[in-house]
């Protein structure tokens, strides 16, 4: 999977489950190329969301809902991701 297809599935699945008013995904892999766990195929993913709907959630419960969603994309396909919710 190359990250086009990741970036596309993360926002499918994610705007499927959750009303978002704004999504920004940024690919950050390159940040993290020379780390020592640096694995070939998994990337490194910033989510920017603005959600009404998590907003009403403590910060953990909505961080939790995020990873529950794109659990198979965590185990798969993404190495480390950053989720800020506005």
């Amino acid at each position: 999977m190359n990250i086009n297809q990741l970036i596309a599935i993360v926002k499918s699945k994610l705007e499927t489950k959750i009303i978002i008013e704004d999504l920004k995904i940024e690919d950050k892999s390159i940040l993290h190329k020379n780390h020592k766990g640096h694995q070939e195929g998994k990337f490194h993913l910033k989510l920017t969301i603005r959600s009404n709907e998590l907003a009403k959630l403590n910060k953990i419960i909505s961080t939790r809902r995020v990873y529950s969603i794109l659990s198979i994309e965590l185990k798969e396909h993404i190495h480390s991701i950053q989720i800020l919710l506005n």
